[in-house]
């Protein structure tokens, strides 16, 4: 057994974006400035969006876009259980009311074909998760958003470089939004961005993120700059600082290769794991794609593997590997089934899927030698030759 701890993930820093980092802390502006405005700059050029707001979180953007919404008591959002609480945290923040569809089996992505009956007409929203990196089914999505008159925010924290019948997710639809935490495929630290094609909204969104303010601190303190603001409506502090930035403006150019690696990883896990009566493989839809491999997230077989999920992670962790918990299903934390009234058995298929899920070990530093530690010390915990 190896002394060296494997994480489950680790961001993956290069020399330069160190020396940007650096660079930006020796220059004495460390807050909002020029590097988050070329940053959302690049940011635009790589996921085809017109509009890009960088922020301190994704949960930040979508707080944001719930706000903009103007959501009055009892107006609903639908959205998932199977995904982090930020998703569902932010609804009931911005004064709405979560409504939950169950999701597909194989997947972990919003049912699609359960969708209609979930809208009501206190329906304002829909929020669909792209689970992991893999992009929601999104055509009747917005079929249905388009013929109710509904806003969709895409809730595409794992799903920067995701793409969708061919089109990047961030570059067509309505609101989506992104994390940059250093667990997800690109990381400025802590941080995000919300893109949307719809002009008067990012104005919104850009007074809503700080302050409510007309500028920003660099349009205010730089040589060329004028002291006086204006407040024109109650704001937020969600910025973004140059400092996460200065991460970001390297990170990106090498997202496309971190994503590559994630995939043959990702695919590896598939071929090693795909014999073993101890899991189920998370499986492809069947509308074309592209995986952002965010993470890798097979369900255990309680009955096969002889341990329930959290026994195995246990018993992982004591072998020096690491897992994570990517999610136990929303609606069964305490706030949401007392307040909403949430059951289990209400959504059989999250539930099944948060009981069995594990994320293994999944990074673009990590070694095909990494891997086949995960393998071995999954077979020893098994008893598998």
């Amino acid at each position: 057994m190896s002394s060296e701890f494997l994480p489950f993930s680790r961001p993956s820093i290069s020399r330069e974006a160190i020396d940007e980092v650096v660079a930006c802390l020796e220059s004495g502006w460390i807050t909002t400035g020029s590097r988050v405005k070329k940053f959302e700059e690049a940011l635009q050029v790589y996921l085809g969006a017109p509009q890009v707001l960088a922020l301190s979180s994704a949960t930040a953007g979508l707080h944001l876009a719930l706000l903009a919404l103007d959501l009055k008591p009892g107006d609903e959002v639908i959205t998932t259980p199977m995904t982090f609480a930020a998703t569902l945290n932010t609804i009931v923040l911005a004064g709405g009311r979560p409504v939950l569809v169950d999701v597909e089996p194989h997947t972990y992505n919003l049912d699609a074909q359960r969708l209609a009956s979930a809208i009501t007409p206190r329906t304002r929203a829909v929020m669909p998760v792209h689970f992991a990196g893999l992009p929601v089914d999104l055509d009747p999505v917005y079929a249905l958003a388009e013929k109710h008159g509904l806003r969709v925010i895409e809730d595409a924290a794992h799903a920067i470089g995701s793409e969708y019948n061919g089109r990047r997710i961030g570059g067509f639809g309505d609101t989506q939004v992104f994390s940059f935490h250093p667990n997800k495929n690109m990381t400025t630290g802590e941080g995000g961005c919300i893109t949307t094609r719809d002009e008067r909204l990012a104005e919104r969104l850009a007074l809503l993120r700080f302050h409510g303010m007309d500028r920003e601190a660099w349009d205010r303190f730089g040589k060329q700059g004028n002291q006086h603001y204006e407040i024109l409506l109650p704001g937020l502090k969600y910025n973004m600082m140059d400092l996460q930035a200065a991460l970001g403006l390297h990170q990106l150019p090498a997202l496309d290769g971190f994503i590559a690696r994630r995939t043959a990883l990702a695919l590896r896990y598939r071929r090693l794991l795909k014999d073993w009566p101890q899991w189920a493989l998370p499986q492809p839809p069947k509308y074309s794609h592209r995986h952002a491999w965010h993470l890798y997230t097979p369900l255990i077989n309680p009955e096969a593997a002889g341990q329930d999920r959290d026994a195995f992670m246990a018993g992982m962790k004591a072998r020096n590997i690491g897992t994570g918990l990517h999610y136990r299903a929303a609606h069964l934390y305490p706030y949401y089934r007392d307040r909403y009234g949430f059951r289990r058995g209400d959504f059989p298929n999250a539930e099944t899927i948060s009981d069995r899920i594990v994320s293994l070990p999944l990074f673009p530093a990590m070694i095909e030698a990494d891997q086949d530690r995960v393998i071995a010390a999954m077979g020893d915990l098994f008893r598998r030759n």
